[in-house]
C-alpha cells in the first residue's frame, strides 16, 4: 500500500504538469475522471497491445471504480512507461523496487497533436438537443425493464454514483413508506458512499488495540493513550486529514460529509463518548480505522453503561469492511458483555478476523495451548460453520520479539502471520467497491423483506373491531406471520431479522397505521438488483477486458 498510496508524490514537479496536462486532455467530461471510453482512445496513443492495456488498467483501477482520477491516472501512465521498457506487467510491478521518482513519462505517439489543437478525445454536447442514445456507454443510461416509458437517462460516471441515483430513485422510496430505517438501518447518505473503508477493533481491556492502530500508523494518533487499565473509554474514528486535531462527537455527527450522521439516533450520552481523530498518513488516505472501548469482564460488566453499546458496535459493523477482535493470551475467557458484543455481530460474519495479540508473552508449548482453546470459546459464541481466521502475533512498535520465550521459530511465524494480516489489510481498499455493491444488494434484500413483513402484518388486521387485541397477538406469534411471508413469497430464511428485535420494536407502532403492499415499489427493487446493478457493472468493467 505504502509504495502506490501516493503516486502523486513519487514523480517530479515537471512530470506533474506533463500529466495534469494529459489528464485533461483524455478527461472527456471534465469532471475529474477518465471513465473507460476516454480511455480507449487515449491509450491507444501508446502503442501498447489490447492485452498489456487490459493489465494497465487493472493495476490503476486496483479499487476497481469504474474509473481513474488523477492518481489513478498517474500509477497507469507509470504502468505504461514500464511496459514500454519491457517489464512484465504484474499486479506488483509498482512493488517490485521500481524507482518511479526517475521514471520518465510515456512515449503517447500523435498525443501532442491533440494538445496543440486543444481538440477532446471525446466531445459530448450538453444542449437541449443532446442524443442520449450517442453516449458512450460508461455513463449511458440504465433502466428497467418494467418501464415502458423512456424517462430521464441515469448519467453517472462510477459505480458508487450509479448506486447512488439507484439508491435514491428506486430503493429509498420502498425504505420509507415501510419504516425500513426504524427497524433495520438508517436512510443512506451520500456521505455513505463516498465513505473510505473502515476497520474496526474490537476486544476486552488491554488487549492491545489502540498499540496495533499505533503499529500500522508507526505513531500515535491524537487523544490516543495506553495502559494496563481500561484507558480508551471512548469511540475514537482515526482518518485522514490537513491537521492533527481532535473533533468532539457532537461536531462529527452534524457534519453532512462525514459518514456518522445517523449516529445521533443513540443520543448525547453517546457522543460525548464519541470522537474523530484526524491527522495526515498515508494509510489513512485510503482506510479509517476505528478504535472501540475495551469490552468490560468481572464485576466491571455489571456497571451499566450510559448508552446503547452493543447498538453502536452493532451500527458500525455493519458500515466497516473489516472487523478485528483482539485476544490476549492470558485473558481468553468471553464476558457476557463481549459475547453479546460478538452477537451483534450477526449478519457480518464474512468480515471477521481474530488476533491473537501479544502472543510472545508465552513459550511455544503454551501458544498452543491457548490457540486451541481460543478456538473451543470462539466456537461457542461465533455460529458459523467456517473456521475463523486466526492471526497471531505481537503487534506493538517494539520491533523485537521475546525470543527467549518464543524462540527463534516463533519469531518466524509471527513475522508470517503479521504479513497475512497487512496483506489483509492492504487489500481492504481493493476490495471496497466490491464489498459496496455486495452491502447494497444484501440491504435490497432485508428492505424487501421488511416490506413484505409490514404489509402482512397490515393485511391481518381487522377493519374496524379488536385491533388492540388482534396487535397484541400479532407481535405474540410474530414467528408465524414470517414463516408465512417465507412461504408466500419463497424468501431465503437466513435474510430474514431477528424475531425477538423486530417485536421489541413493533410494540412502540401502531400496526393499523402501516403501508399496504406496494406492488411497484417491490418490483422496481426487483428490477434494480436484476437488471440495472449488472448494467451498471457491465458498463465500468475493464475496457480491454
Amino acid at each position: 500500500m505504502d509504495s502506490v498510496s501516493d503516486p502523486i508524490s513519487s514523480c517530479s514537479s515537471e512530470h506533474q504538469k506533463i500529466y495534469h496536462q494529459w489528464f485533461n486532455v483524455a478527461d472527456s467530461d471534465g469532471d475529474g475522471r477518465i471513465t473507460g471510453n476516454d480511455a480507449i482512445d487515449f491509450f491507444a496513443t501508446s502503442k501498447l497491445s489490447r492485452s498489456e492495456l487490459k493489465q494497465v488498467w487493472a493495476i490503476a483501477d486496483s479499487k476497481k471504480q469504474g474509473f481513474l482520477g488523477f492518481k489513478e491516472f498517474i500509477t497507469a501512465m507509470q504502468v505504461v512507461s514500464l511496459a514500454q521498457m519491457g517489464h512484465e506487467l504484474t499486479a506488483h510491478l509498482l512493488k517490485k523496487n521500481v524507482d518511479t521518482t526517475t521514471l520518465e513519462p510515456p512515449i503517447m505517439e500523435g498525443l501532442d497533436d491533440l494538445i496543440a489543437r486543444g481538440r477532446k478525445i471525446h466531445h459530448i454536447t450538453r444542449g437541449n438537443e443532446t442524443n442520449h442514445q450517442q453516449l458512450p456507454a460508461s455513463i449511458n443510461s440504465f433502466s428497467s425493464r418494467s418501464n415502458k416509458k423512456q424517462e430521464t437517462p441515469m448519467i453517472v460516471t462510477s459505480v458508487i454514483d450509479g448506486l447512488k441515483r439507484l439508491y435514491n430513485e428506486k430503493l429509498k422510496p420502498l425504505e420509507i413508506a415501510y419504516q425500513f430505517n426504524d427497524f433495520a438501518s438508517p436512510l443512506m447518505t451520500n456521505s455513505d458512499f463516498d465513505a473510505k473503508p473502515m476497520v474496526m477493533l474490537l476486544g476486552q481491556y488491554s488487549t492491545g488495540k489502540t498499540t496495533f492502530i499505533k503499529h500500522l500508523l508507526k505513531c500515535s494518533y491524537p487523544g490516543s493513550h495506553i495502559g494496563p487499565e481500561p484507558t480508551t473509554d471512548r469511540f475514537i474514528v482515526v482518518m485522514s486529514g490537513p491537521d492533527e486535531r481532535s473533533i468532539p462527537g457532537n461536531t462529527i455527527a452534524v457534519h453532512s460529509e462525514m459518514p456518522f450522521t445517523s449516529l445521533t439516533t443513540f443520543g448525547g450520552a453517546f457522543l460525548s463518548k464519541f470522537q474523530c481523530s484526524q491527522m495526515p498518513h498515508h494509510l489513512l488516505e485510503n482506510i479509517t480505522l476505528v478504535d472501540t472501548p475495551g469490552v468490560l469482564s468481572g464485576e466491571k460488566q455489571r456497571t451499566q453503561r450510559s448508552y446503547d453499546f452493543t447498538g453502536v458496535i452493532s451500527w458500525f459493523a455493519e458500515k466497516c469492511d473489516l472487523i478485528l477482535l483482539l485476544f490476549d493470551p492470558h485473558k481468553l475467557d468471553i464476558s457476557d458483555e463481549f459475547k453479546r458484543v460478538i452477537s451483534s455481530l450477526r449478519g457480518n460474519d464474512d468480515k471477521i478476523r481474530v488476533v491473537l495479540n501479544k502472543a510472545d508473552q508465552v513459550d511455544t508449548q503454551q501458544l498452543m495451548r491457548v490457540y486451541g482453546a481460543l478456538m473451543w470459546s470462539l466456537g461457542k459464541v461465533l455460529n458459523t460453520p467456517e473456521v475463523v481466521r486466526v492471526y497471531i502475533g505481537s503487534f506493538n512498535n517494539d520491533e523485537s520479539v521475546n525470543e527467549g520465550v518464543v524462540g527463534f521459530r516463533g519469531k518466524e511465524l509471527f513475522e508470517k502471520e503479521q504479513d497475512d494480516l497487512l496483506v489483509d489489510l492492504m487489500d481492504i481498499p481493493k476490495k471496497a467497491c466490491d464489498r459496496r455493491i455486495n452491502e447494497f444488494v444484501k440491504r435490497a434484500r432485508a428492505a424487501k423483506i421488511h416490506a413484505y413483513i409490514i404489509s402482512q402484518l397490515k393485511k391481518e388486521m381487522p377493519a374496524v373491531m379488536g385491533k388492540s387485541k388482534a396487535q397484541q397477538r400479532l407481535i405474540d406469534n410474530l414467528e408465524d406471520v414470517f414463516a408465512k411471508v417465507q412461504r408466500d413469497n419463497h424468501l431465503a430464511a437466513g435474510d430474514f431479522p431477528d424475531v425477538n428485535h423486530f417485536k421489541e420494536i413493533l410494540n412502540n407502532y401502531n400496526i393499523d397505521k402501516f403501508e399496504k403492499l406496494k406492488p411497484k415499489l417491490i418490483q422496481a427493487v426487483d428490477d434494480m438488483v436484476g437488471y440495472d446493478i449488472p448494467n451498471l457493472l457491465n458498463n465500468f468493467r475493464n475496457p480491454y477486458g
